[in-house]
């Protein structure tokens, strides 16, 4: 909203300079846009004193009270506690329900257009005077005409929309507020014919349409320099058609604008009369007496809101004193009565402000006009312990930390992604189309994380970043399955950095599993990694990967999710050359912690107090046995005493069969009350091989 300082000083006293004001209104909750200076706009009065410059406002949409002149000056007569000379223009007298000489106002559709207001003037159509054309020209406004002129100036300073028709261009003198035909041509005042659809409202007189009601006249009855009579039209529309037609049709105006955000009911009379008296004032005609009020149902009644002077001071922190509370709200246009227990007042809010619906939007008023400054700087107390934070907040926490201590960067990418992005890692029932997508690219939700993070380490591929590790903890979305959090790592390159002492190591699938199960140890659970089938992953590292809580070892491992090495395709068509080798893994968070896992019941426990005692082994055992099949089957087998086993080595050549390999494991024993005896580790020992023998052929290597 462009407001010009001297048209503003016209309507209340500024007591401050431009800057100051500006910065003034800013606090009050209009963000500032910038402040143009120009040289003095004459009024009409005559040349104006002081400074002079348009200050450029940004108006949030719950206040279209705001976007005018004279809604700006509210705002500094309460501000700066000054008087206010705005007064909007009493209707003119002789009110008529549906006609006034020949004119006549039809309102079809109540629901769309609830009031609808006109009158008749006999003008002579010239150029506007020098003040009126040079106040729209600063607010952004053509001057074209004194008649259509007096509209836009209107607009600006009311913030009410009005229109002029060419009387003797309406067919009948017949101006009808109804929905339109489906199909029906509307010519519009920017020489463009539109279509409008069954469900919009425009303005037509007894043979064709006039133009979108509450955006756009009609260039059929548009006011021209052969134009001797004029109608002139004062309505209020409803802002949900209003804002679906202008959507619809791709017509922002100055007046979809303001209706659409609800504009005041009453100024649809004081903006007619307003319009009259500048016809008169610049000598552009006479009105003729008489006007149209037509209303399908009597005025709503302004809503009458209850504010308690001791819930002031607990929203805000500290009192405003009575006095100061009556001459804000007063100032801004709301009535006041005590109310009958004397414990605050009952408000009367005025037509203009349908933002303000409650007690909180008055006591909002209340600290924008006294200031946001003065509202101490200090918590309030708590009468309530806050609510213990979400379980999920503090898991993902703590995988994004482990993430990055793995070597991980974090990627936040859209949770829209392009139907064929999609359809490489998910099947077309499990994606969810968006009804109205932005763009091509944003067709579906994404049913993984893959796709936006292969996107991704192409970007940093292309940047010259040869290692790139990349994570992402975000929401999936399926058919069928709802909304899932999940969790995904993407590798390409080096392992490690380079350095001056070695080569390096290329990363491969199994940094990848390493990296999962510190994840998933992490929320108490032990990892089963099996192989599996996946489109987007080679045949030869396709991983399902499958937890049970760490002590769950009777419970089958749930799959939750896959890893392994992306297929050249699937590569390239992310943007990635198809000879680098690309690891992913992906697991579904929520799956994989629907389990009673430590996580849920943390302890804490005293430091061992006896030392452990470790034994190394080597075990000959099919090349294809998962190593977590091993660990599993020790576990089950040992003892409460054994506390950790590990894989140290693997190995395959001269000394092992073909399709067998050797497979080194250290495991660590430790009893909490005592010394354990080399005998009650060898029984251990003998208890767990003699079950490896037994689930899977194992040998110990000689």
């Amino acid at each position: 909203m462009k407001v010009l300082v001297s048209w503003l000083r016209e309507l209340v006293d500024v007591p401050v300079g431009i800057e100051a004001l500006a910065e003034r209104l800013h606090l009050a909750g209009f963000e500032l846009a910038s402040i143009t200076p120009l040289d003095p706009v004459p009024g009409p009065d005559g040349p104006t004193s002081g400074p002079d410059a348009v200050i450029d406002f940004e108006i949030t949409a719950n206040r279209p009270d705001a976007l005018s002149v004279a809604g700006f000056a509210r705002e500094v007569a309460a501000l700066y506690d000054v008087p206010l000379r705005f007064r909007a223009a009493p209707p003119p007298s002789g009110a008529h329900p549906s006609a006034v000489g020949p004119l006549r106002v039809t309102i079809e559709d109540p629901a769309l257009c609830p009031r609808f207001t006109a009158a008749l003037a006999d003008v002579t159509v010239g150029p506007s005077p020098e003040w009126l054309a040079g106040r729209l020209t600063a607010c952004g406004v053509r001057s074209i005409n004194n008649i259509v002129d007096i509209t836009n100036y209107v607009l600006l300073e009311t913030g009410h929309p009005i229109h002029a028709y060419d009387l003797a261009r309406l067919a009948q003198t017949e101006l009808r507020a109804r929905r339109a035909s489906a199909g029906e041509p509307v010519k519009t005042l920017d020489g463009v014919t539109r279509t409008a659809s069954a469900d919009m409202l425009v303005i037509a007189d007894a043979a064709r349409t006039q133009g979108f009601g509450g955006i756009m006249g009609g260039g059929d009855s548009e006011v021209t320099g052969a134009t001797k009579t004029i109608a002139v039209e004062s309505a209020h529309f409803a802002p949900a058609q209003v804002r679906r037609t202008a959507r619809r049709l791709g017509l922002a105006t100055e007046a979809s604008h303001r209706f659409e955000r609800g504009a005041d009911y009453d100024a649809a009379a004081t903006a007619l009369a307003r319009a009259l008296e500048l016809v008169a004032l610049i000598g552009a005609g006479a009105p003729r007496p008489g006007w149209i009020d037509a209303q399908a149902q009597p005025a709503p009644p302004r809503p009458a809101l209850t504010l308690r002077r001791a819930r002031i001071a607990r929203v805000l922190g500290y009192t405003i004193a009575d006095a100061a509370v009556e001459r804000i709200l007063t100032a801004l246009g709301f009535g006041l009565a005590s109310t009958h227990y004397g414990d605050g007042w009952t408000v009367t809010v005025p037509s203009w402000r349908v933002d303000a619906a409650g007690e909180a939007d008055l006591i909002e008023e209340l600290a924008r006009i006294d200031g946001y400054d003065r509202i101490p700087e200090a918590f309030p107390p708590l009468e309530l312990p806050p609510p213990r934070p979400a379980p999920r907040l503090s898991r993902d926490a703590r995988l994004r930390t482990l993430a990055r201590a793995a070597g991980f960067s974090e990627s936040v990418t859209f949770s829209f992604i392009a139907r064929d992005a999609a359809r490489r890692f998910a099947a077309d029932a499990d994606v969810v189309a968006i009804a109205n997508p932005l763009a091509e690219t944003m067709a579906v939700m994404r049913p993984t994380l893959l796709a936006g993070l292969l996107d991704s380490v192409a970007h940093n591929r292309r940047r010259e970043q040869k290692d790139v590790r990349l994570f992402e903890l975000a929401t999936i979305f399926r058919a069928g399955a709802g909304e899932h959090r999940a969790l995904a790592l993407a590798s390409l390159g080096q392992a490690s950095a380079t350095h001056w002492s070695g080569s390096g190591r290329a990363a491969d699938l199994y940094d990848t599993t390493g990296a999962i199960g510190t994840l998933c140890g992490a929320l108490g659970l032990d990892v089963v990694f099996a192989p599996g089938e996946a489109t987007f992953l080679t045949r030869e590292s396709a991983t399902t990967i499958a937890v049970r809580p760490v002590d769950g070892a009777d419970l089958e491992p749930r799959v939750v999710g896959v890893l392994g090495e992306i297929v050249p395709a699937v590569a390239e068509a992310h943007g990635l050359p198809a000879r680098e080798r690309v690891f992913v893994a992906e697991i579904d968070l929520d799956l994989a912690v629907d389990w009673t896992t430590r996580e849920d019941r943390v302890r804490a426990q005293a430091l061992p107090r006896f030392p452990s005692s470790s034994r190394d082994v080597s075990i000959v055992v099919d090349a294809t046995l998962p190593a977590a099949a091993v660990r599993g089957t020790i576990r089950r087998a040992a003892p409460p005493t054994l506390v950790s086993v590990e894989e140290f080595d693997r190995y395959q050549g001269k000394g092992v069969a073909d399709g067998r390999c050797s497979l080194s494991l250290r495991l660590v024993f430790r009893a909490a009350d005592r010394t354990l005896t080399d005998a009650e580790v060898q029984a251990a020992m003998d208890t767990i091989i003699a079950a490896l023998q037994a689930e899977h052929d194992a040998r110990l290597r000689q």
